[in-house]
């Protein structure tokens, strides 16, 4: 079995430092993680669990060259899945967002990829309940809990390591 993939997309290093958390947390299990703006199809699609970060920009947007970006992300990166079969890989989600300045689209950017990796098979592990959290929209949101991890780097800092370790058990329960 392949190891866990982790990739996330980053401009000011919050999410690589998740990630880069995460991976030490599981050990051996995960491969280093990788920004997306490195990765090629073939490397993420090598795995058959897949953890995958991202922050929201702007308006609820993904990370790319659309939002001011000096180097390609997610919004880049996603359309380079068309036509793949991601048929029996677990995906886990999480995603940084600011729930007090940006409290319309909080992690809203997880949704994209979501929708993305849903649409070509796979099946998403690790939704993320809301309790903890105060913030008035989010696209992210599916049968009342986020898609993903939620977490919040500016406002709950403190509750970030703890959230961590919580979804990691969430997810070995779930088959990772």
């Amino acid at each position: 079995m392949s190891k866990i993939g982790i990739y996330f997309g980053t401009d000011t290093g919050r999410t690589r430092r998740i990630a880069k958390l995460i991976a030490q947390k599981l050990g051996d299990s995960a491969v280093p993680p990788l920004n997306i703006n490195r990765a090629t199809v073939e490397q993420f699609l090598a795995h058959d669990v897949l953890i995958l970060g991202t922050p929201t920009y702007g308006d609820g947007e993904l990370p790319g060259l659309s939002v001011g970006l000096a180097q390609e992300s997610w919004e880049e990166f996603l359309p380079c899945l068309a036509g793949q079969d991601m048929s029996g890989k677990k995906v886990a989600l999480f995603g940084l967002g600011d729930q007090e300045k940006y409290s319309n689209e909080f992690v809203d950017a997880l949704i994209f990829i979501h929708d993305a990796v849903v649409a070509r098979g796979a099946r998403i592990i690790g939704y993320w309940p809301v309790d903890g959290y105060s913030f008035k929209a989010s696209q992210a949101l599916l049968d009342g809990r986020f898609v993903g991890l939620a977490l919040d780097p500016i406002n709950q800092a403190a509750l970030t390591d703890a959230r961590v370790d919580a979804w990691l058990q969430q997810l070995k329960s779930e088959g990772m």
